[in-house]
């Protein structure tokens, strides 16, 4: 049996850098959510071991991929023998801020855990997960969430409305350890930044609550990135904002016709890949058995 496994882009909705932890990494507070695009992940049982090939030729297909590390982790917690091959069908940009290579991890997780049975509890996943990278346990908690902590810290929040997003990925790539070794903490206090208490009270709302730290690092390095911001509200974005580290930018629209719209009118001459899709605010299918 092969599984066909969907693995989710994210983008944050907002995203506040607390401090930094004496480990070297930042203690967050932020509201996520998938959205839909995807990757496709398919895996297909094998005597041992785990082997990787992917449609990027760009991308590694060793440890140097966190879909492969994740699949020996899992059968180093699983604690016997097991093997897989995982074909790798890229769509959601590299190092743009949407999650891709996380969700990948994570999808790998979850679907070997379908293929051998559930062995492993989601808190077991979320630990290996954890060890993975910051963004891998909250797509195995697979729902809008608020994150805090370095990403381990879990928290649903229904609270988001059913949404469309235009994503625009620019042609540049963008290193997070660069921008978070670029932070001035100094610099992110915002009157924007909602708290724990204020979101259980209202829902999520674009012109209140969209804010990103990270933008004051990569902001400057790429002005670009405020071109697309303001072209996206021209066309009539509820709100606009750089995902993650970056480039990637969104504007919420209130459905996909209106993101659809706003996309045949952005400019076709900049190389900007262009994503429509809607928040992901409920549950959803990733899973497919293949015979």
């Amino acid at each position: 049996m092969t599984l066909r496994v969907l693995s989710p882009a994210k983008v944050n909705l907002f995203l506040c850098v607390l401090g930094r932890r004496p480990d070297g990494y930042h203690d967050l507070f932020s509201l996520m959510c998938r959205i839909g695009l995807y990757d496709e992940i398919l895996l297909s049982p094998t005597s041992e071991g785990a082997t990787l090939t992917c449609s990027d030729h760009a991308l590694p297909v060793d440890d140097g991929n966190l879909a492969l590390r994740a699949a020996r982790r899992f059968f180093e917690a699983l604690g016997r023998p097991g093997g897989v091959a995982i074909h790798l069908a890229k769509r959601i940009p590299v190092a743009a801020g949407l999650g891709g290579g996380s969700s990948n991890a994570a999808s790998v997780l979850l679907g070997l855990n379908h293929l051998y049975g559930g062995p492993l509890s989601l808190d077991r996943l979320i630990v290996i997960g954890k060890s993975l990278g910051a963004d891998v346990p909250f797509f195995l908690f697979q729902a809008p969430a608020l994150v805090s902590g370095i990403g381990d810290r879990l928290e649903a929040f229904p609270g988001i409305p059913p949404l469309a997003a235009l994503v625009v990925s620019p042609t540049f790539a963008v290193s997070t350890r660069m921008v978070y070794q670029n932070l001035n903490l100094r610099l992110t206090n915002s009157q924007k930044r909602p708290t724990r208490a204020h979101l259980k009270k209202s829902a999520f709302t674009p012109d209140l609550h969209l804010h990103n730290d990270l933008e004051t690092v990569t902001l400057a390095w790429h002005p670009e990135i405020v071109a697309i911001k303001n072209l996206l509200i021209d066309q009539g974005a509820l709100g606009s904002l750089m995902s993650g580290s970056g480039p990637s930018v969104f504007g919420l629209f209130p459905d996909l016709e209106a993101a659809h719209k706003a996309a045949d009118a952005l400019p076709g001459d900049r190389g900007w890949r262009l994503f429509r899709a809607g928040l992901l605010t409920g549950p959803a299918p990733l899973i497919c058995e293949i015979q």
